[in-house]
């Protein structure tokens, strides 16, 4: 008699429901940071530029660790290469887009725009490519 084992998702995991979160948190908060840009941009109300500032830190929190969680899962794969690759490297240019993003956001909120918008729109499309791959069911929810 044998048994068959089969190997469960890495997201199913305990250290894998945290990677899920914390992927998954940082979308809405560079989302935030964005929509915020936005509102900045068309009302010049520098509270905007303010509220982006805290969700693009809180963002770069959120995506740093679960870049760490990307990096273990990267060293660990047996083949570095493919989706488990392109996503660390994802995560990865959007943590540093991210970083720039917080400091052109340091400055005067009139000096803000409109780099910071832009910083914000593609750190956005970034981390919503990131996580679409990272909690895709291809990689197994962030392999």
């Amino acid at each position: 008699m044998s048994t068959v084992t089969t190997a469960s998702p890495a997201y199913r995991s305990p250290p894998g429901r945290l990677h899920a979160i914390l992927l998954a948190g940082s979308v809405p908060l560079f989302l935030g940071a964005l929509l915020s840009d936005i509102a900045y941009y068309q009302s010049y109300q520098i509270q905007w530029a303010n509220f982006a500032s805290w969700l693009i830190a809180g963002a770069l929190l959120f995506s740093g660790l679960a870049m760490v969680f990307a990096l273990v899962n990267l060293l660990r794969a047996r083949h570095k290469s493919g989706a488990t690759l392109v996503y660390f490297l994802l995560l990865l240019a959007a943590w540093v887009l991210g970083l720039f993003n917080a400091i052109q956001h340091a400055k005067d909120a009139w000096a803000v725009m409109p780099a910071g918008l832009v910083l914000s729109v593609i750190v956005t499309v970034l981390i919503v490519v990131a996580a679409w791959i990272g909690l895709g069911a291809r990689t197994g929810g962030a392999q």
